[in-house]
């Protein structure tokens, strides 16, 4: 390449079924990930609102973890409280991208990346569409309290894990095509020697 970088292919475009056949599509891997992120974010919000009464907070881990039934009209921490039509929009957006970007999608890791952040995502939009006071305005159901700093939910797991795998792929150079960027003359450490 002329910028100085060279191309690797990444041997992870898909996950092996088993000997002789062929790998699931990064496709598949996104939307399956997706899927048990939102399944796994409304079930266990379903059992914090039978569960848990507002406000009583459940220990866990002492003063560190514990449980506790807050409706959340904004975004991580509480912050943008009002603006939960906006975060809607924001949801939507991140939804629609990342179903655009699946059809470019053949590196495993970014599959399971980006599954998680759609399904994340998608979980708490649900919320803002279905729950009370209403569509776009709908309040996201958090439960899990960390030590009093704030308290989240099964899909905001999922946000933050890929927002740390997000950062490993980019700091290491894989593409969402499977491909990985190298400066020039580090492919081999032998380029440029007879």
């Amino acid at each position: 390449m002329s910028d100085g970088q060279s191309v690797e292919a990444d041997k992870g475009g898909g996950l092996p079924l088993a000997a002789g056949r062929q790998a699931v599509p990064a496709t598949v891997l996104l939307w399956a990930v997706a899927g048990a992120v939102v399944v796994a974010d409304q079930v266990t919000k379903a059992w914090a609102l039978s569960a848990l009464g507002d406000g009583a907070r459940l220990p866990v881990v002492g003063d560190v973890l514990g449980l506790v039934l807050v409706r959340n009209s904004g975004a991580a921490f509480s912050l943008a409280a009002g603006y939960t039509w906006v975060l809607s929009l924001v949801a939507v957006a991140v939804i629609v991208a990342i179903v655009r970007a699946s059809r470019r999608l053949a590196s495993t890791w970014w599959a399971l990346v980006l599954g998680l952040v759609l399904g994340g995502a998608a979980g708490n939009l649900l919320d803002r569409l279905v729950r009370p006071p209403g569509p776009l305005r709908g309040h996201v159901v958090d439960f899990i309290d960390y030590g009093g700093y704030f308290v989240g939910n099964v899909a905001d797991i999922a946000i933050v894990v890929a927002a740390v795998g997000l950062l490993v792929l980019t700091l290491g150079g894989r593409d969402r095509d499977g491909t990985r960027q190298r400066p020039a003359g580090a492919a081999g450490g032998r380029e440029g020697q007879a």
